[in-house]
């Protein structure tokens, strides 16, 4: 589903069909779960739309905080009262208790922790319920429960510490709880595995097997032969009860469909492109992507990293193209490319456009709360715990 275009600009992606179908105007029966948003939309060419955001924001007061992803498009980060990763953003969220509404324009999992970090007074709302995760989507309950299920036959369970990327579900977060382990962003995952290798012997790495392998292998010192991947779709995770006993860290199969589209190709032919360039990535990018690159680093560590870089400096960047070109427009002073030609929006964050949020705030301000984001009590409880652990981490 891959379509190439050949760029003189590396960021200015044509609106193909594909694109469009990422950018949300489209639905995709293999993506993940959505819903329709109940009552009409206000059309996406309607003129007044940014005066009705701000309208509606103005009429809302400090009633309303609206959350923006880095991720998210220009149009609605420009109402975004403050923008961030998701684990920041969900933070933000907790220390303004008397915003009676926060508005996430991110994805489901994000409004998730957003809802379980802020009181029971506030109401988190998700401008498009089809805003998920595919990631995230890739480990339902059900399916780390029956995993538990394998590593307690195969005589391993008590030595495992289950670690889980903030990119996870409540209920993934509430496992992670239940059974002594923490969550972990791409900023702290080295912090986290240290952590979990001081209280068992393997970790259990949810749902990124990218990210969990990255921080081993590169920064903890672990070899490739450690580690196995747990595949979900088959009996036994794909996994033998002797492998399980070998491995030290036991890798989800899931992964980021934008950071892991990203090739060795992609380096080598931005390298034969732009001499001298410096190639940085998220690390949820492939292994081999991330060996290749000069650069490696969570969202805000690719932020700090391009402040930082000296003028005249060419950059190619392995992460989602919305950011790429904020950062670009940020600093005319350096060159700054898309790391591959094809169009690498992230699907579902782009499906919070201006229509939906303009139709959810215009809800709120009439006394009509749409898309409310609610954790139940017993998952919340359990989610909060591995929450805890990882502000707890040294």
């Amino acid at each position: 589903m891959t379509t190439t275009h050949t760029l003189n600009d590396p960021l200015d992606v044509q609106p193909t069909p594909l694109a469009l179908l990422l950018l949300g105007r489209e639905s995709d029966p293999r993506s993940e779960r959505g819903v329709e948003c109940p009552g009409d939309l206000p059309a996406p060419s309607d003129p007044d739309l940014v005066e009705r955001a701000r309208a509606a924001k103005a009429r809302l007061g400090d009633r309303v905080f609206i959350l923006g992803h880095h991720y998210q498009r220009d149009e609605v980060i420009e109402f975004a009262d403050v923008t961030g990763d998701s684990f920041k953003l969900a933070r933000d969220a907790a220390a303004r208790p008397d915003a009676e509404y926060i508005v996430f324009c991110g994805v489901h999992f994000m409004a998730e922790s957003a809802d379980i970090l802020t009181s029971e007074q506030q109401q988190v709302i998700l401008p498009d319920l089809a805003a998920g995760c595919s990631m995230a989507d890739m480990a339902t309950a059900e399916q780390v429960a029956e995993c538990w299920d394998v590593l307690t036959e195969a005589g391993v369970a008590d030595t495992v510490v289950p670690v889980s990327y903030m990119n996870s579900s409540a209920d993934i977060k509430a496992f992670t709880g239940r059974h002594g382990g923490t969550i972990c962003t791409s900023s702290n995952a080295q912090r986290a595995l240290e952590w979990a290798f001081s209280q068992g012997e393997k970790v259990l790495f949810l749902p990124d097997q990218h990210l969990g392998r990255n921080t081993a292998v590169l920064e903890m010192g672990l070899t490739l032969d450690d580690c196995v991947v747990y595949n979900p779709h088959k009996p036994g995770g794909g996994l033998t009860a002797d492998e399980l006993r070998a491995a030290k860290m036991i890798l989800w199969r899931g992964h980021c469909s934008v950071h892991g589209r990203f090739s060795l190709d992609s380096v080598e032919d931005v390298r034969a492109r732009i001499p001298g360039v410096n190639v940085l990535v998220h690390p949820e990018c492939r292994h081999e992507v991330v060996r290749a690159a000069d650069h490696v680093g969570s969202t805000e560590h690719i932020i700090r990293m391009l402040q930082d870089a000296p003028a005249g400096s060419t950059w190619a960047i392995g992460t989602e193209l919305n950011l790429v070109r904020r950062l670009a427009k940020a600093h005319p002073d350096k060159q700054i490319v898309f790391l591959d030609k094809t169009v690498c929006f992230c699907s579902t964050m782009n499906r919070i456009d201006l229509p939906h949020l303009v139709w959810a705030l215009e809800s709120l301000a009439d006394g009509k709360p749409v898309n409310r984001i609610q954790v139940d009590a017993e998952t919340e409880h359990f989610a909060k715990l591995a929450l805890e652990q990882m502000l707890a981490l040294p």
